[in-house]
């Protein structure tokens, strides 16, 4: 929140059943649009771009991501964030044990570097702030 400029307009990008993250964002002033496949299918959100993007737990679900990262990329307007919390992978010799891969919902496993790797792609900056989350700042445009 401390990167958010006040009254920030954001999505939270599969969000589930319980947005509890969107509601502390609107709790802090900003207002924040809903999106999940399953459990908030409107597409009308996705129709808009969005001075933040959040994806708590969510891109270890894309089964295609360089399409989702493609549109999550899309929602973001410039000088926006995206902020993406999952599991990082860090460890390939205990990988086959790895609980987390043992959920048959987690289809695909990042590491820091992808991050790294798409906001370079992108012309992006990106932080690894704490374990586990990923800030990527799409540049502002300039005339």
């Amino acid at each position: 929140m401390a990167r958010l400029l006040p009254k920030s307009q954001g999505l939270d990008y599969g969000c589930g059943p319980g947005p509890a993250l969107a509601q502390m964002l609107r709790e802090a002033g900003h207002d924040v649009s809903l999106f999940d496949p399953f459990f908030m299918p409107d597409p009308a959100p996705l129709n808009r771009t969005y001075d933040f993007v959040t994806c708590t737990e969510v891109v270890e679900h894309f089964h295609h991501p360089a399409k989702e990262f493609g549109r999550l990329r899309e929602l973001v307007r410039p000088g926006g964030w995206l902020a993406i919390m999952t599991r990082f992978q860090t460890d390939d010799a205990g990988f086959a044990n790895w609980h987390y891969r043992k959920d048959p919902t987690h289809v695909v496993f990042y590491r820091e570097d992808t991050f790294r790797y798409l906001a370079n792609l992108w012309g992006w900056t990106c932080e690894i702030p704490v374990k586990d989350v990923a800030l990527m700042q799409r540049p502002e445009e300039h005339a």
